[in-house]
């Protein structure tokens, strides 16, 4: 199998060199170029061509946010894991709804940066049911009333069974465990992801679980 080809992008080139260090040395992992700022990366992501990127947030020039936003509506996006100091951070949860794949903190073991950029290239989201109840939280009450019967309009657009798949990628489950707990294949509960993100405009499971989360449904029968 070919490398995930990664771009490191942070305003320190200290964290870009230790980054550079701890995942430079995986098997796996290629790491395709370095960026300073947000508009570096979009630059460097047309020609280089990363599946994965590691986005700081607080840059100058243009910020983890914007640039996630541009390169997430770019065709063949890139998955972008957000770089962090912060736990519940509003601007986190502003760049997953963007269309970040999860985020890692800064101070998180090799290890787990690693198994994060391997997740996301696997097409998997790194953001636990509990993290993303957390973020919500953070997020201000009145915002949160208005978002929620935007969202629930939204959700209210899908089949019986694609409402049903919505709810289980909000609780956090596989693939796998929806289609046990939902009594069809695995392959139906592909398809039915498929056509969740593409009635909704989502671009992957973590904007499905966060609509979910938004609409308040997850307590709902």
């Amino acid at each position: 199998m070919n490398p995930t080809r990664l771009l490191l992008v942070d305003d320190d080139a200290l964290v870009r060199s230790g980054l550079r260090l701890m995942l430079g040395g995986a098997d796996d992992v290629e790491i395709v170029g370095e960026a300073s700022d947000g508009a570096q990366a979009v630059e460097l992501a047309a020609t280089a061509r990363p599946d994965v990127v590691l986005m700081d947030i607080r840059m100058p020039v243009m910020d983890g946010l914007t640039a996630t936003e541009r390169l997430r509506a770019a065709p063949d996006a890139p998955e972008v894991v957000v770089l962090t100091t912060f736990h519940a951070d509003e601007q986190v949860l502003r760049a997953l709804r963007a269309g970040a794949a999860g985020f890692v903190l800064k101070d998180a073991t090799p290890a787990e940066i690693l198994g994060a950029v391997r997740s996301v290239a696997a097409g998997d989201p790194v953001l636990s049911p509990a993290v993303t109840r957390q973020l919500m939280t953070h997020a201000a009450a009145t915002e949160r009333e208005n978002r929620s019967a935007r969202a629930r309009a939204r959700v209210a657009l899908l089949a019986e069974r694609e409402r049903d798949v919505a709810l289980e990628v909000g609780r956090g489950k596989s693939n796998a465990e929806i289609a046990a707990t939902l009594y069809m294949s695995v392959a139906t509960v592909k398809t039915h992801v498929s056509r969740v993100m593409t009635k909704l405009d989502l671009n992957n499971r973590v904007q499905i679980a966060l609509l979910v989360h938004d609409a308040d449904l997850l307590d709902a029968p």
